[in-house]
């Protein structure tokens, strides 16, 4: 094989490997960015490419993902002179893969000591007690002073979260203490409202009750009444209905009589020594010897 040929097929092989090398696929969700001789040419998103081999050259490979940054703990001073420890959490996005290559040296870095700095700021703004319970609006200002600053380096910010808010020992101690007395406030005012309640339910259940007892001995007194008056007034239309039934008959002198004799004999009832005999009936002497008779022979009879 003639030494020319062999030297031929060895630069096609090197000249396919070199073009074939300069064949780029870019990711989903990546972007690369491209320079030309030393220049910013262009930036390739998602798909094949070729580079010009020799001339061009990736200057960096950037994920259009969201990325998240979890900062270490930075020292901050309150307004009330309290220094603490808080670590925040970075989410960002990269928008522009040139600003990104171009804008700052080290843009993660820049974001950490940025985001260090404005905490520093806000937080000096604050008591403790606020910064304690002013998540939400930290984490607010923090964002939005960080997604300003970042627009430049083509990143978006989208969230900062304050991951870990660490006051120191003695602080913590007190805080603490703090919570165990108002847990225990909280916990006698419960129990005081318990028995205030049970007292409450307690003394109208007796209420309750000692007026059903009223009613119910007014009711029965009430009913006795009644019965009692009832039983009065059957005596009483008794009394009148037999008057009736006497004045309907028409008694005669004789019955009337008898009637006084049997109502005599009853008021002395066998035991009378002594009985009295109206005017009226005096005439009817034939009737003595029967009332003497009735009442016994002890009985003396006055006229």
């Amino acid at each position: 094989m003639p030494y020319g040929f062999i030297v031929l097929a060895a630069l096609i092989v090197v000249i396919l490997i070199i073009l074939i090398s300069n064949i780029k696929v870019v990711p989903q969700a990546h972007a690369y960015v491209l320079e030309r001789l030393g220049a910013y040419s262009s930036t390739w998103s998602t798909g094949l490419h070729f580079m010009v081999p020799f001339i061009d050259k990736i200057s960096k490979k950037v994920s259009l993902k969201e990325q998240v940054i979890d900062f270490p703990p930075q020292p901050v001073i309150t307004k009330d002179n309290v220094t603490m420890q808080i670590d925040t959490v970075v989410y960002f996005q990269i928008t522009d893969p040139k600003l990104y290559a171009y804008g700052v040296e080290r843009p993660i870095s820049a974001i950490e000591n940025l985001s260090a700095t404005t905490l520093r700021n806000i937080i000096g703004d604050l008591e403790l007690d606020h910064t304690l319970t002013s998540r939400d609006v930290i984490n607010t200002k923090i964002r939005i002073i960080l997604d300003e600053a970042t627009d430049a380096w083509g990143i978006k910010v989208n969230r900062v979260e304050l991951k870990n808010i660490i006051p120191p020992k003695e602080i913590q101690e007190s805080m603490e203490k703090q919570m165990k007395a108002e847990r225990e406030r909280r916990a006698q005012i419960l129990t005081a409202e318990g028995e205030k309640q049970s007292a409450i339910l307690v003394a109208e259940g007796e209420k309750a009750s000692a007026i059903l007892r009223a009613d119910a001995a007014k009711e029965t007194k009430i009913r006795q009444a009644q019965g009692e008056a009832q039983a009065i007034m059957l005596v009483q239309q008794s009394l009148a209905d037999s008057i009736k039934l006497l004045n309907a008959a028409n008694p005669g002198d004789g019955v009337i009589a008898l009637k006084s004799l049997e109502a005599f004999s009853k008021a002395a009832d066998g035991k009378a020594t002594k009985i009295i005999i109206p005017s009226n009936i005096q005439s009817l002497a034939g009737l003595a010897t029967s009332i003497k008779e009735l009442v016994g022979n002890n009985a003396e009879i006055v006229e």
